[in-house]
């Protein structure tokens, strides 16, 4: 029985579990994260949409969305970014349509980010 106590070169079964706990943490905050950053990108592209951008006005408009959601504590500031620039172009819409178009390209973006950590396609983030 004496084997089976901490510091005698065997890690024990507790220790094991929390840096397992741990990890599990790590990855599920960074999926969270990247699905985040993946949604702010693709509401950003479908808003370019809306407002006739494409190409490389399309991707700098989604970026700009992607850093103004990244910037904020919660997607409020995007979603009135969105909702501006919209009804500048005379676009009528209203921030529950643009929250339900949020998401649904948030509920895509976890799953493209699932399927790239299930496939490999998708590195991790360099952790401590």
């Amino acid at each position: 029985m004496s084997d089976q106590l901490p510091g005698n070169g065997r890690p024990d079964v507790f220790d094991e579990r929390e840096r397992a706990f741990e990890a599990k943490y790590r990855l599920d905050e960074e999926s969270a994260f990247r699905a985040n950053a993946r949604c702010a990108t693709l509401f950003g592209r479908w808003v370019a949409g809306q407002l006739g951008l494409a190409g490389e006005a399309g991707e700098a408009y989604a970026k700009s969305v992607r850093e103004v959601d990244l910037a904020g504590p919660n997607h409020k500031e995007m979603l009135a970014k969105a909702l501006s620039d919209l009804r500048a172009k005379g676009i009528e819409t209203n921030e529950g349509a643009l929250l339900a178009a949020h998401e649904r390209l948030h509920l895509d973006a976890q799953k493209q980010i699932e399927n790239e950590l299930a496939t490999g396609r998708l590195g991790h983030l360099p952790g401590p």
